[in-house]
């Protein structure tokens, strides 16, 4: 199975910035007349892909979508090395590296950043 999400920035060029200094890799960015981003496809190293486009940009079905009231959870087996990135790329550091019990009961080392524009991620082992 394969799941997308898919967030919507103000300010695409910083949250492009953001994502791929966490570490994912650009796959797919369009940008429109003035060169704000319309639509970016990102892929994350342990598979899977993200997806997010401008707030501006109204038309499609996601156009109600408003940036920071998002909340991601990214598989990774190297938590450390995603937080040292998000703090150096500035995010705020909500949870630092940390053991945790999900309700499921299942532990994980996890860490929680905040974007620039209030979205959650949480970056975990639990797979």
């Amino acid at each position: 199975m394969t799941i997308w999400p898919i967030l919507h920035y103000d300010d695409t060029d910083r949250a492009l910035r953001f994502l791929l200094a966490l570490g994912f890799a650009e796959e797919v960015v369009a940008r429109d007349d003035e060169g704000d981003v319309v639509h970016a496809e990102l892929s994350w190293p342990g598979g899977g892909r993200l997806v997010f486009g401008g707030t501006k940009h109204v038309e499609s079905m996601h156009g109600r979508m408003r940036a920071g009231d998002n909340a991601v959870y990214v598989v990774t087996d190297d938590v450390d090395t995603v937080h040292d990135r998000a703090r150096a790329a500035g995010a705020t550091v909500l949870e630092p590296p940390q053991h945790a019990r999900f309700g499921s009961g299942a532990q994980s080392l996890i860490c929680t950043v905040e974007d620039p524009e209030g979205n959650l991620w949480t970056f975990g082992t639990y797979r």
